[in-house]
């Protein structure tokens, strides 16, 4: 599998980390120059987030870079996070066993140029380098915690090369457990600049316990949690008022998370999520909310027996609903593009192009 990653720019959560022409986020990246697994240039990326563990291993292509190997599992280690300021053990416990595969693939595939970025659950926690340093004990993995700024810049460094190639401007958007990345991309004669940015403090995990949790959403806490989210949008969206195109609204929006591929799984039909189905696709507005309607009728047993949400997911989803539905409603564009991409490929990118490999063949 291609996944293709052009240049350009590069997610976490309180209101008001917002901003305009950010510099680009500082890295750290572990080990040396990449080397090869036989003849094969091997790079890794691994996004510790809030409800998500995910790797990617990759070796530049043509076209971009090439999956080696992938990784992803549901560990949740924001539960219970808004709630006590805390991580959790039986959350740290789940997410080192989940690390420790992790570990294991980058060992078989000898990746030795790697970015390992843990965001916001480990941001917030009170106990969150002290979780760091359990990983790198327990698995030998050095996880970085990054900041909101960088995040942002790395989830569109990601999503970049779904832009349309008609586009000028578009809203990219990544609904995460702990937050939601929303950014106003601009695209230059380098590839998409990132003109205004915000991280808000509402992911489908922290949304959802913030409103009682997930299982029983009557309208009532649906409302609260869609008015919930356009507050926190209101100081982004008067940024982007002030933009030279800002007036008029994006051509489209670019969606990258578990929330906006789901809608679109349940939109095509598809008895069990397939990426290669998703990941690209087009889709309208109003089938975003006709798929919104018809998950907020469903209850929780419905919403887990359907093969693009799982049990894993369902009382989670309509967090991730009322978050997509004001970011539509905030800029009532009529095409969403569906990312099944962000944080890894973004950082898979901004490495190979550091070392001059991004679109080579190795």
């Amino acid at each position: 599998m291609d996944a293709t990653a052009n240049s350009g720019p590069s997610r976490g959560g309180q209101a008001g980390h917002h901003g305009r022409n950010p510099p680009a986020g500082q890295r750290r990246e572990r080990g040396g120059q990449a080397q090869t697994r036989g003849e094969e240039l091997t790079y890794g990326a691994l996004d510790l987030g809030t409800n998500n563990c995910r790797l990617l291993v990759a070796s530049p292509s043509a076209h971009g870079f090439k999956v080696v190997d992938a990784f992803s599992r549901i560990v949740r280690l924001g539960e219970g996070l808004g709630r006590h300021g805390r991580l959790n053990e039986a959350a740290m416990d789940r997410t080192i066993e989940a690390l420790r595969v992790c570990s294991n693939k980058l060992k078989w595939h000898r990746v030795a140029r790697q970015r390992l970025v843990a965001t916001e659950a480990c941001r917030l926690s009170a106990n969150g380098a002290e979780f760091i340093a359990r990983v790198a004990q327990e698995t030998g993995l050095e996880l970085e915690i990054i900041d909101r700024e960088t995040e942002a810049h790395l989830a569109a460094a990601g999503a970049e090369p779904l832009l349309a190639s008609d586009a000028r401007t578009a809203v990219v958007f990544d609904i995460g457990g702990g937050s939601t990345e929303v950014m106003w991309v601009q695209r230059s004669e380098t590839g998409a600049d990132v003109l205004a940015w915000i991280s808000l403090a509402a992911g489908v995990v922290t949304l959802s316990e913030r409103h009682g949790g997930g299982r029983d959403v009557v309208p009532e806490k649906y409302d609260a949690m869609r008015d919930d989210v356009r507050r926190l949008l209101m100081p982004f969206v008067a940024d982007v008022q002030g933009l030279p195109d800002g007036g008029n609204g994006p051509d489209h929006l670019l969606g990258t998370s578990g929330t906006v591929t789901t809608i679109a799984g349940v939109h095509l039909g598809l008895r069990h999520y397939d990426r290669s189905r998703v990941d690209g696709c087009w889709l309208m507005s109003d089938e975003a909310e006709r798929v919104t309607q018809h998950l907020r009728g469903l209850n929780y047993d419905d919403r887990a027996a359907n093969g693009c949400i799982g049990r894993e997911r369902a009382d989670l989803v309509l967090a991730g609903c009322a978050i997509l539905d004001e970011i539509r409603a905030a800029f009532p564009g009529q095409r969403i593009r569906v990312a099944d991409r962000g944080l890894r490929e973004g950082i898979l990118a901004q490495m190979m192009r550091a070392d001059g490999h991004l679109g080579k063949r190795t």
